[in-house]
């Protein structure tokens, strides 16, 4: 059985992660220096692999980018 990071996809909140932070009017720099401030270090380039569907995300980091975002974690998951 495949592991689900070796899937195409590394994570399943790349789509609303986007669709919030515009909705927010943040960039994504302004969302990496939001966490910052939670002590959650993701780089700006970090955040367009997650947006990309390139990169995994930490159970830490999602309740920090649901806080963030100002969203419930279910939020950034798909239906």
């Amino acid at each position: 059985m495949a592991r689900i990071i070796d899937q195409q996809k590394k994570n399943l909140i790349g789509e609303r992660v986007r669709f919030y932070r515009i909705q927010r009017g943040y960039s994504q720099q302004q969302l990496a220096d939001k966490l910052e401030t939670l002590a959650v270090y993701i780089c700006r380039g970090s955040i367009s692999r997650i947006e990309d569907y390139s990169r995994t995300v930490t159970d830490l980091e999602l309740v920090a980018l649901a806080e963030i975002l100002q969203v419930s974690v279910l939020d950034l998951l798909p239906e």
